[in-house]
């Protein structure tokens, strides 16, 4: 995973647990607008998201934060 894609996830997950909470929910879409202006980083997400960690379509901010913190 590149630097700036480890360092935007952690930004939105501070961003959406300090507005929502530690239970707050997330999935890779998240980390990107409603137009896929990047579909290189999407993919990217996508497949560390799905294909590396299996992880379901929506989990906890705070379980990603510290998966791409490690």
């Amino acid at each position: 995973m590149t630097t700036a894609l480890k360092h935007k996830i952690i930004e939105v997950c501070d961003k959406k647990i300090a507005q929502k909470g530690t239970k707050v929910g997330i999935s890779f879409y998240a980390f990107f607008k409603n137009k896929n202006d990047n579909p290189e980083l999407l993919m990217e997400a996508a497949t560390w998201w799905i294909e590396t960690h299996q992880l379901d379509h929506f989990e906890k901010a705070i379980k990603i934060k510290e998966l791409v913190q490690h």
